[in-house]
């Protein structure tokens, strides 16, 4: 039991510390107001206001803890430790910054409450971010303050052990495109025909034209070496599949194909499986319903892991519209054009509700990179991939956390925009391990 003393709890302070004792340290904790009853506590304890009550651990806070609304904050970043910090304190305080004030700040996304300037997707982008502006974008900060937090505690009373955390790492993969030539119906099937001809692009038409006629293997089936993959290390991965109506933006193969729902069957019989919700289902909600059925129909299980399509993520509308649609798990936390922590933590985490002031019970599982965002946005060379993100490899290793990654089955294919990419996710999932 560690108890903490705080002149005034609200919920926000409620929440920041049970996120980094109960979820990140694996202790409970008890709060009070009262310093007397706070002084006559013989146990693990510290305070956490303007000025300390005796010789207890101490830490400064900060006001946005004790506040509600959204305004723009006062924030100070500098470096301790060769690791970012926010908030600075006083130097009475057990650290020169106030770290809940500050996890809560990057937990909860404040600064996309905010105004911003959208990008071409209407999504917040990873430049505009204080983790990018000031380089820690790559730091799981919250975990690494956690462990600073651990320290102090520990050292303070020498009997008392947190919880030892484990490292983990879940690959996802998400399946935009199950297929790249078949399945696709006569009428897009021919209009790519024509397309490749009218390019002279004629060793394309010829390879469509093959795989149509069962000559060929489709590119995009890669499905049983990443079942072989996922045997061979034994991975729990997560995939997440777009079942939305055709759109510009959701360019997936029919929901009635036989093949295509034989295929997510099969996938269900060997891992999880999420719904990769549409890029419209954020301008429209009611296809998060629909499209969560369609799932759950041909799963014959209930639908409650999400991605978002194109990881397009608003403030606080998208989660609500989740829980509204009886989602618990949502694996969209994350940049397409940066890789790294954009909540700056590789803990799962309960979604804040900074409009309502209220935790709920959608946990958020952040990613740390993307394959995507290495080829297209990052310009990676695919022999330099694994050299590019061991750092972020490390620094979850570091502070045990869980990393996720996300990959598609595009990528394994090896062929055409992909080419020399086909034994990246082996690679990479080495050195996860």
């Amino acid at each position: 039991m560690l108890l903490i003393y705080s002149p005034k709890l609200t919920n926000r302070l409620k929440y920041i510390f049970r996120l980094i004792f109960r979820d990140i340290l694996g202790s409970d904790v008890y709060f009070t107001t009262g310093a007397e009853e706070f002084e006559k506590f013989q146990g693990v304890k510290l305070s956490y206001s303007h000025s300390p009550i005796s010789d207890e651990i101490f830490f400064y806070s900060k006001d946005i803890l004790y506040e509600t609304g959204i305004d723009e904050q006062n924030i100070s970043v500098f470096d301790y430790n060769n690791y970012k910090a926010l908030f600075a304190t006083t130097t009475k305080s057990a650290l020169p910054f106030d770290p809940f004030a500050a996890s809560f700040y990057l937990v909860t996304r404040y600064e996309e409450y905010l105004p911003f300037i959208k990008d071409n997707y209407d999504r917040f982008e990873a430049a505009d971010s204080i983790a990018f502006k000031h380089g820690f974008l790559q730091k799981p900060l919250v975990n690494i303050w956690a462990e600073e937090i651990r320290k102090i505690i520990e050292n303070k009373y020498s009997g008392f052990k947190f919880a030892e955390n484990k490292y983990s790492y879940i690959p996802t993969i998400d399946i935009d495109n199950a297929y790249c030539y078949i399945e696709k119906g006569f009428v897009r099937t021919s209009a790519n025909i024509i397309k490749d001809i009218i390019n002279l692009d004629f060793k394309k038409a010829l390879t469509r034209t093959r795989t149509l006629l069962v000559l060929e293997h489709d590119p995009y089936d890669t499905y049983d070496k990443l079942l072989e993959i996922q045997r061979k290390y034994n991975l729990k991965p997560i995939y997440f599949f777009l079942l939305a109506d055709y759109g510009l933006n959701d360019k997936n193969i029919d929901v009635n194909s036989e093949k295509f729902r034989s295929l997510i069957k099969k996938i269900g019989d060997y891992c999880e499986v999420g719904i990769h919700l549409s890029y419209n289902s954020n301008l429209i909600p009611e296809k998060i319903k629909t499209e969560t059925q369609r799932l759950t129909d041909i799963l014959l299980k209930e639908t409650t892991a999400s991605r978002q399509h194109f990881l397009k993520l608003r403030f606080p509308s998208t989660y609500r519209n989740l829980i509204n649609a009886d989602i618990t798990d949502d694996y969209t936390m994350g940049y397409a054009s940066e890789c790294g922590f954009r909540a700056s933590i590789c803990t799962p985490f309960n979604f804040y509700d900074l409009d309502v002031e209220t935790e709920t019970n959608l946990k958020i599982h952040p990613f740390a990179f993307m394959d995507s965002s290495l080829k297209y946005y990052k310009n990676i060379d695919p022999i330099e991939a694994v050299e590019f993100v061991l750092p972020m490899i490390n620094e979850v290793k570091a502070v045990k956390g869980t990393l996720i990654t996300i990959w598609h089955n595009e990528s394994l294919s090896g062929t055409g925009k992909w080419e020399n990419w086909g034994n990246v996710f082996e690679e990479v999932v080495k050195v996860c391990l």
